[in-house]
């Protein structure tokens, strides 16, 4: 087997090195310690440590700045857990207290010395693998296209994508990408067309149907991952405040929603049906670019919408709308928006393609855990993403909400984030095209082994190993509505049962 050069300075086979590291002291103390008489940490990493300021390890903790400050950052977080417990791990509850005055003692400074001298050690000497197993991890193959153009909405439900930036995600896997914002859901969808994209962020029914030529031209697009769960909601215009207590009250309105072929329509047609409405006759539902949709509310052309965040929240902050529902009441855990890419593009880019799904369903999963939100939101805000204040992104992440009665919230699966692209999804989403007509004689189960890489997703997310995250082993499973239940195996008899109880 292949002979290795340790940091020992000895030759080992590559099957040995987990011997080799069950050998290295364990705490950082003793670590730090050893690396020092072995002469194993350079004199530039001891100088830069030394020179290493507050102010600078949060600079490398929230948005890095260049690619020794990101492999610092993944170091540090691994060796703490979180991002939000870096300073937990490293000085106990007196963490507060440490970040305003322990650099002015001189044990303060020594035990801060120790910590981040002891992460930059790893990355330097390249121990990272053995004790950090977030560190930059090899792609089998040689990427066939490292440089991605990756189109996206500035939405929260597209964190997973936008964080990877910088947080560092498609890095750690080899990939420059560059992100561009998109003005609305059409041009997304005519630039995946057209191959103007490497890849897209993009609301979970469109591969489906662009995939199936609906309101387009035929193309196989393939959904690659899902981006979020939850994470809408629907606004309702303050002047409304005191009329509307369900659905069959929205009667007359105009109302938003981002796109024909939405979570959000879908979802906003089947509350209004549950109340005996007719979506097409007794409501006018309107397309809107999500960036325009406080605004219009605002004038009075909208009375209500069922939007992604932030522009629910960002309606509170205004103080133009209140927060009537959260999606997830309509259906708990429901999908929103994925990661999709052209079949085609995917069969000429299979190891960049396994690359950049897999950095984002590994960003995905970094943004499950709620710890992390406050960091993410900072990261997020910024004008090149979703540009807004981070005290709304903040409020979408962690859940902690007001909404815009006066009521304030402590939700934390408000907005959510797993990758998993069950098949039910996608059957529940052809079901209401049909439904509402946007679609008719669609095979549910061949259109969705078809468009929702299911495989390929748990294969990328069991390789992460995130102990408490394994994938699925089942492609499809019965999914729990407000006002009934989806059985993927039942499909074609969910929607005549619907119009049987609804009588819409």
């Amino acid at each position: 087997m292949h002979q290795d050069t340790c940091p020992c300075g000895g030759k080992h086979r590559s099957d040995e090195h987990e011997r080799f590291a069950e050998g290295m002291p364990t705490t950082p103390h003793a670590l730090t310690d050893d690396f020092l008489r072995m002469g194993m940490v350079p004199d530039e990493v001891q100088t830069q440590a030394q020179a290493m300021t507050l102010q600078t390890l949060e600079q490398v903790v929230i948005a890095p700045q260049d690619a020794y400050q990101a492999d610092l950052r993944r170091a540090l977080v691994t060796l703490a857990g979180s991002e939000e417990q870096i300073w937990q791990a490293a000085f106990g509850e007196q963490a507060g207290a440490f970040k305003t005055d322990a650099l002015k003692t001189e044990f303060g400074r020594r035990e801060f010395l120790e910590k981040v001298g002891l992460a930059m050690a790893l990355v330097s000497t390249g121990l990272t693998q053995l004790t950090a197993p977030v560190a930059a991890q090899a792609q089998p193959g040689k990427l066939e296209k490292s440089k991605l153009l990756v189109g996206f909405i500035p939405i929260t439900c597209a964190t997973p994508i936008l964080m990877a930036k910088p947080l560092d995600f498609y890095s750690k896997y080899g990939l420059d990408v560059t992100l561009k914002k998109m003005p609305n859901w059409a041009a997304v969808r005519d630039a995946m067309i057209a191959g103007e994209l490497d890849a897209a962020h993009m609301l979970a029914p469109m591969p489906l149907a662009i995939s199936l030529g609906l309101g387009s031209a035929q193309v196989p697009v393939r959904l690659a991952s899902i981006e979020n769960i939850n994470g809408q909601a629907i606004t309702v215009a303050l002047k409304h405040k005191d009329k509307i207590k369900g659905p069959a009250d929205f009667k007359g309105f105009k109302l938003g929603v981002p796109f024909q072929y939405s979570m959000h329509n879908l979802l906003l047609r089947y509350y209004l049906a549950a109340g005996g409405l007719d979506p097409d006759k007794d409501v006018q539902i309107r397309i809107v670019p999500p960036p325009d949709s406080v605004a219009k509310m605002t004038v009075g052309e909208l009375d209500a919408y069922l939007m992604p965040d932030p522009f629910n929240q960002r309606a509170v902050f205004e103080g133009v709308g209140y927060i009537h529902l959260l999606s997830k009441e309509l259906w708990p855990g429901h999908p929103c928006c994925s990661f999709a890419a052209r079949e085609d593009w995917i069969t000429a880019h299979p190891n960049s393609f396994n690359a950049i799904n897999k950095a984002i369903i590994d960003a995905a999963l970094f943004a499950k855990n709620r710890v992390n939100r406050a960091n993410i939101a900072r990261a997020i805000s910024e004008k090149g993403f979703l540009n807004q204040p981070v005290a709304v992104v903040e409020a979408v992440l962690t859940g902690k909400f007001d909404d815009g009665l006066g009521n304030k919230y402590d939700i934390p699966d408000r907005i959510d984030f797993d990758p998993y692209p069950w098949q039910s999804y996608s059957q529940w989403i052809l079901s209401q095209l049909e439904r509402w007509k946007l679609a008719k004689d669609v095979d549910y189960a061949k259109a969705s082994q078809q468009v929702f890489l299911t495989d390929t997703a748990r294969k990328l997310q069991q390789e992460l190993k995130y102990a408490s995250l394994k994938p699925p082993t089942q492609a499809a499973k019965v999914e729990k509505l407000k006002y009934d239940t989806f059985d993927p195996a039942k499909a074609k008899q969910y929607v005549p049962a619907q119009i049987k109880k609804f009588r819409v």
